[in-house]
């Protein structure tokens, strides 16, 4: 702490910093508009066919941002809404009296609306920026509906039908070793689906020890998997553990691919339930093998008592995710790294487990995938039509040891060969 230093100084010094961040936005923003700019002057130069134009930017402008490919089209939109149409907007934010996110919310709710109604909406709400002073983001968000609404009532009608054909449902890892799941559902129909959940929560909160939250939780179990929370609900769940975590009281995690680590207990536990009262088993067991330098998936086991040998299931388990940097996004598609139509090979080694959007993208002009297969992991180099190279390594095998060949291990193996 520095003599004389104040309160008041540090917390000054956090208003200049979020400010500074601001204008960092405001220059990537302008960044990212002369990119888009110098790309539509060479495809135009190239002659390149109209719907060919501008494919693979959102991946580029996404690694180039240490960024999935989801949002780098984001960041696309956002520098051209406010490059071309919304000035007002672009200033505040260069000044700091806008942060990434509020510009963002104004650029999210003016998307759908012709040109000049979004300019109008730029002036309104941007153009005196005494406006925006101790403007929270729900009341900005509240505020850019209501100026919609009153300049173009039909355009945010027609938004809506529109919006509901994204109804969806999607789960992802929370904390702890819970999930989010959640719906996005047409308002009337989510409004309602709440509300019964609710009120079925309210006519028996005080039976027992759960809280209201946690009999609505269990309501909505039941009322999907038509079981009680507390029962066994027979779901396939692929888990990807080791020998010793399966066999014995190993502290090693395990791996649900998609979730994440988990601990090895639960795994067991998991496979425990997989069994009937008559001791039948519901789990299966598949054998994926890696290679002990580096723990990298290098081959599968033949038989599979539910599955048939599958490439793309070994190569999705070897990857585990989209495998180009910063995606994250879960594997939607199984293709050749090295491309097909040039002698790429149909192998595990060649194959390239990817999002959908990266996927298309690696087949636009000027991108390149090798494939590096060596101590170290399985390799992919990619470069970007700007000529930056990234390099992907597909992840160890869960629990692996380096060189080493354990007791457990050779007893598993005997087991599963006597099966």
């Amino acid at each position: 702490m520095t003599v004389g230093e104040s309160e008041a100084d540090a917390m000054s010094r956090l208003t200049v910093l979020e400010e500074l961040k601001s204008a960092c936005a405001a220059a990537q923003v302008r960044e990212t508009a002369r990119v888009i700019e110098l790309r539509a002057a060479d495809e135009d130069l190239r002659n390149v066919p109209m719907k060919r134009r501008g494919r693979g930017l959102s991946a580029e402008i996404g690694l180039a941002r240490k960024a999935s490919p989801r949002k780098g089209a984001q960041f696309l939109g956002f520098a051209r809404a406010l490059a071309d149409e919304m000035p007002h907007t672009m200033r505040a934010l260069t000044s700091g009296e806008l942060t990434e996110w509020r510009a963002t919310i104004l650029v999210r709710e003016t998307a759908y609306l012709t040109r000049e109604t979004r300019e109008e909406m730029d002036r309104r709400i941007c153009a005196d920026s005494s406006t925006l002073d101790g403007v929270s983001d729900r009341a900005l968000d509240a505020l850019a509906k209501k100026h919609a609404y009153e300049l173009d009532p039909h355009a945010v009608v027609a938004r809506s039908a529109r919006a509901e054909k994204d109804r969806r449902v999607g789960v992802r890892p929370a904390p702890d070793l819970m999930t989010t799941l959640s719906a996005l559902l047409p308002m009337k129909q989510g409004v309602a689906v709440y509300a019964s959940l609710k009120q079925h929560a309210d006519s028996i909160v005080g039976a027992d020890d759960r809280t209201h939250p946690q009999i609505m939780a269990d309501t909505l179990v039941e009322r999907v998997t038509g079981q009680s929370s507390a029962e066994k609900v027979p779901v396939a769940v692929n888990v990807v553990m080791s020998e010793r975590t399966l066999l014995t009281d190993s502290d090693e995690a395990a791996e649900i691919p998609g979730f994440g680590p988990i601990p090895g207990h639960l795994a067991r536990q998991m496979i425990a339930d997989g069994t009937a009262d008559d001791n039948e088993t519901l789990s299966t067991i598949r054998r994926l093998f890696a290679r002990p330098a580096d723990g990298t998936l290098v081959s599968m086991d033949a038989r599979s008592r539910t599955f048939p040998k599958s490439l793309a299931h070994f190569v999705a388990m070897r990857d585990r995710c989209c495998r180009t940097p910063y995606c994250g996004a879960p594997i939607a598609e199984i293709d050749h790294a090295h491309p097909h139509r040039d002698g790429g090979a149909t192998t595990g080694v060649n194959g390239d487990g990817a999002c959908r959007t990266h996927n298309r993208a690696k087949d636009a002009d000027g991108w390149r995938y090798a494939v590096i297969d060596a101590p170290g992991g399985h390799r992919i180099e990619i470069q970007t039509p700007t000529g930056a190279v990234h390099e992907s390594v597909a992840p160890p095998a869960i629990g692996h040891v380096p060189d080493t060949v354990s007791v457990v291990e050779t007893r598993l193996r005997a087991m599963l060969n006597a099966a």
